[in-house]
């Protein structure tokens, strides 16, 4: 028996084209080429969900530091400083705090200066 495609493989080019809706050139029209472009920005997304998160930890560390040597300690005594004190807070909440509300960071980084 012999199947035809016609109805599921113009709904699945269909489908390729409306999600590349925007790509520059035959990206967004041909179907070969905008099959190419979406894998390629599948595997862009998918790499990038993780980058994102390491990128995010490296601002977040570089406010902490910024706000720490302010406070005269560098970031690495400070963390020490903040895990002798007993202060559990994340890098996002201090990085926070560093940039919305100084003074309650420089309680904090006196608390760590104390137990450091």
């Amino acid at each position: 028996m012999r199947i035809k495609r016609s109805i599921h493989a113009r709904k699945k080019r269909r489908a390729t084209l409306a999600l590349t809706k925007g790509y520059r050139g035959e990206a967004h029209s041909g179907y070969k080429r905008a099959k190419e472009a979406l894998m390629r920005a599948d595997a862009y997304a998918y790499r990038d969900r993780r980058a994102r998160k390491r990128d995010f930890r490296r601002l977040w560390i570089t406010r902490i530091n910024a706000a720490a040597r302010r406070e005269g300690m560098s970031y690495s005594r400070f963390m020490h400083g903040l895990a002798q004190a007993g202060i559990e807070l994340d890098r996002k909440v201090l990085a926070d705090m560093a940039v919305r509300d100084p003074e309650a960071f420089a309680q904090i980084a006196a608390a760590a200066r104390e137990r450091a």
